[in-house]
């Protein structure tokens, strides 16, 4: 009878630990899932378009694989609580996801507002450099401002590939340090025709 007891006592003991490790199992599909959300996400360029929120994504994937990697190797686990942050980084990363397409639009047209608005300074180049004065020092001055000009227009056309192959964000970075380029120029001739008392 006693023997019987244990025996049983034994198989008692042996399904409770199968049935708490079962509990324990690692979220494997919870993991899959939250990985293909994250790999859409960067497939829709949201590293590119929205760096901080997709940084944020894998921090937070990372924190939960910590805390599951800490728990695989207790005796006794339960992954409730990882479960559940999984499914948030799941719904996080759709929604980052989601948004790309918007900021890519937004960047598009910030792109295209530049890409007028450097044209108008480019043409206003085209008019007051041949106003400069052309003394000794002037003719030197007018070479290097030419080859400034060609390096602006080059960008804006490298700029202009980049926004027609629609890499808009690698447009804007570089129409805006054109820009910045054209804008100098532009404060620079002004600044050399008013000291030589020219009108433009």
């Amino acid at each position: 009878m006693k023997m019987k007891k244990r025996v049983l006592m034994g198989l008692a003991v042996i399904s409770m630990v199968a049935v708490l490790t079962s509990c324990g199992k690692k979220p494997q599909a919870e993991i899959d899932a939250v990985n293909a959300a994250i790999e859409a996400a960067k497939t829709a360029e949201a590293a590119t378009y929205l760096p901080a929120e997709f940084a944020a994504l894998q921090d937070s994937l990372n924190a939960v694989m910590t805390a599951i990697t800490a728990k695989e190797s207790k005796m006794f686990k339960n992954f409730k609580t990882e479960v559940a942050k999984l499914a948030e980084v799941t719904t996080l990363a759709n929604t980052v996801t989601a948004n790309v397409a918007a900021k890519k639009e937004e960047v598009k047209a910030e792109v295209a507002n530049m890409m007028t608005s450097i044209k108008t300074v480019i043409d206003e180049n085209a008019t007051l450099i041949p106003k400069l004065p052309r003394g000794k020092e002037g003719a030197a001055v007018i070479e290097q401002i030419k080859a400034d000009v060609a390096t602006v227009d080059a960008a804006v056309a490298e700029a202009q590939g980049l926004f027609d192959k629609g890499s808009f964000m690698d447009a804007m970075n570089k129409i805006k340090a054109a820009k910045e380029k054209a804008d100098g120029l532009n404060a620079e001739v002004k600044e050399v025709l008013t000291k030589a008392r020219i009108r433009f």
